[in-house]
């Protein structure tokens, strides 16, 4: 009996020490630790407290399709003291996306308020750009808060932004 219950604790063990790790800035890029400071500095200009980032904030994907990390930096989750909305609003939360150029430097193609966002399938032919699938305010569509308005955007090297009609 004594074997059979050993590899459950191990794993249970193992798993605990998978979820231990907090989220640390410094374990990304300068360009992506600029892009979280953001994240402070509206804090204080709210009043302050501890800034509490989700451990999912940064995402690393290619998306550019050139075989290097790409970042996505999404404040959905993350708090300024005990207030969860800080970073969303009725337009969404604050999302940055930045891409490695081929001399190693990284820079930033978006940074706005998305409900929320869908990396699309991957492109067919190899090293070519994602496309990213965003639910937007709805006046970037011309209408209204409540309604949908979609749009899809290839990530390239090229900043971009959503315009309101």
């Amino acid at each position: 009996m004594r074997y059979l219950i050993l590899p459950f604790v191990l794993l249970a063990v193992a798993a605990h020490a998978d979820e231990a790790k907090p989220f640390d800035p410094a374990d990304y890029p300068a360009a992506v630790q600029k892009a979280l400071h953001y994240a402070n500095q509206e804090c204080d200009s709210q009043g302050g407290g501890a800034v509490t980032f989700a451990p999912d904030t940064v995402r690393k994907v290619d998306l550019t399709g050139d075989g290097r990390d790409d970042y996505i930096v999404d404040f959905r989750d993350t708090k300024c003291g005990q207030r969860e909305s800080t970073y969303c609003g009725t337009g969404g939360c604050v999302l940055d996306i930045l891409v490695t150029r081929p001399d190693g430097s990284i820079r930033s193609v978006f940074d706005g308020y998305v409900r929320s966002y869908t990396i699309v399938a991957p492109a067919m032919k190899q090293g070519s750009a994602r496309v990213i699938r965003f639910d937007l305010h709805g006046s970037y569509c011309g209408g209204f808060g409540a309604q949908a308005c979609v749009k899809e955007m290839a990530i390239t090297q090229t900043p971009f932004a959503f315009n309101k009609p």
